[in-house]
């Protein structure tokens, strides 16, 4: 039996059609059944099976749909996955920090399985998606989000829409190189964003979570404060760069790490403005996200409704 924790968001109203929407993280599963305009009517979060291979997350995802979903009133399924998907939204070509993910076939696997049309799609770009819908990019045709959680992932939103490039795997934001010679990242490169500035990172430099940093930091620790001071100087140097190629609207920092923004936005904004010529960051937003840790499932229900809804 998965243990699970469900959470009803509101009586469910079974005379409006409802999409599910999946995020799929190293340690949980989140599901969340979705109306067309965002509402959620009941979400569901289960563990994530270790080792998360393909075929155990299949498993336990199916499982999951039938837990949320046992009167098969459900339209259409969108699922938010940790690495690149196809243009088609059809195959999960990587997963870095999941192992044997390697062009898995999910969506035809969960279609066979659910009788339900499914798309899927990269999990930071769901997130961007989601706070382009309902959250802190909805003002902005052009902007970008970084995603900092356990690795740390990306979205481009170009003219108003996600921008994955010819083959779907643009966006990784995280794994643009940060110091040539620094830690070797499973991507393959060495010293990338992601190695100083994702939930890992900090472990490994500090011993401590970001939730305890962010602790020690609001209680005055100076050490705390250090930390976030040089963690805001390392995501500004990485943002840079991204600053100069796209010269976005606004930047929307979302995962857990976020959660510490007010500790680490003052050095980051800095060394931006100490690097960036001024022609390129004009009236640039530098702004926390809004949904949180529901983003991934809200925008990979908004990527079911806008391809099967009409269907």
């Amino acid at each position: 039996m998965i243990s699970a924790v469900v959470v009803w968001c509101e009586e469910l109203n079974v005379g409006n059609s409802q999409v599910i929407g999946i995020d799929l993280g190293g340690t949980a599963i989140k599901l969340g059944r979705f109306r067309q305009d965002g509402t959620c009517s009941q979400s569901l979060t289960v563990a994530t099976p270790q080792p998360a291979t393909p075929e155990a997350v299949f498993l336990v995802m199916v499982d999951a749909i039938a837990q949320i979903d046992p009167d098969n009133e459900t339209i259409a399924i969108g699922v938010g996955t940790p690495g690149p998907a196809d243009a088609q939204g059809r195959i999960a070509q990587i997963a870095i920090n999941l192992p044997q993910w390697e062009n898995v076939p999910l969506a035809d696997w969960l279609e066979t399985k659910t009788n339900k049309p499914t798309v899927i799609e990269n999990d930071a770009n769901c997130a961007g998606i989601a706070e382009a819908w309902l959250g802190a990019g909805r003002h902005y045709q052009n902007f970008i989000m970084l995603t900092l959680g356990t690795g740390v992932g990306g979205a481009i939103f170009l003219d108003g829409k996600l921008f994955v490039g010819h083959r779907g795997a643009a966006g990784e934001l995280g794994l643009i190189t940060l110091q040539p010679d620094g830690p070797m990242c499973k991507s393959g490169n060495s010293g990338s964003l992601e190695q100083y500035t994702s939930i890992k990172a900090i472990r490994r430099l500090t011993g401590k979570e970001p939730a305890e940093l962010g602790m020690l930091a609001q209680a005055g620790n100076p050490q705390a404060l250090q930390f976030w001071q040089e963690y805001g100087q390392n995501l500004g140097i990485g943002l840079t760069s991204l600053i100069y190629v796209l010269t976005p609207q606004a930047i929307v920092l979302g995962g857990g790490v976020s959660a510490s923004h007010e500790f680490f936005l003052p050095t980051l904004k800095a060394e931006i403005e100490k690097r960036v010529m001024p022609t390129s960051r004009a009236d640039l937003q530098i702004l926390p996200a809004q949904l949180g840790n529901s983003a991934g499932m809200v925008g990979a229900a908004r990527l079911a409704w806008e391809k099967f809804g009409n269907s």
